[in-house]
């Protein structure tokens, strides 16, 4: 079930502080063991989806549909904010949110690809024949 752009942002703010705060409550288990350390990282990735998908639908409100995400400003400030946040529990963390973080854009990049890029079919050549 989709919903709205404001929705949509509404929903990932409201998990992005849920899950910053669960991260801080629970910093000195997530940096108790090296498992759980990684655990923390991907968390932080978690985070930065969150940050990015808010951002991206604030955005889409206030400039249209058509308006996308950058790499410098929103993309860029959503990843240092999760490495910030994702550094308060362990420096560990901090290189496990990045590479998380990568991976989840990536991703993230695919299915938006498929999702909303034009349709654009091949162009074919028709030659006469002698």
């Amino acid at each position: 079930m989709a919903v709205s752009s404001g929705v949509s942002a509404l929903l990932s703010a409201i998990l992005a502080v849920a899950l910053f705060a669960g991260m801080q409550t629970y910093r000195i288990q997530l940096a108790d063991s090296e498992w759980l350390t990684i655990f923390g990282g991907f968390l932080g990735a978690d985070l930065f989806i969150l940050i990015l998908t808010c951002i991206s639908n604030i955005e889409t409100m206030l400039f249209g549909k058509g308006f996308q995400a950058k790499l410098i400003p929103e993309v860029a400030g959503a990843l240092v904010a999760a490495m910030f946040a994702s550094g308060l529990v362990h420096r560990v963390c901090v290189t496990t949110c990045f590479l998380f973080s990568m991976v989840g854009l990536y991703y993230v990049n695919k299915v938006s690809q498929t999702t909303y890029a034009p349709f654009t079919t091949a162009a074919t050549s028709l030659k006469k024949k002698k």
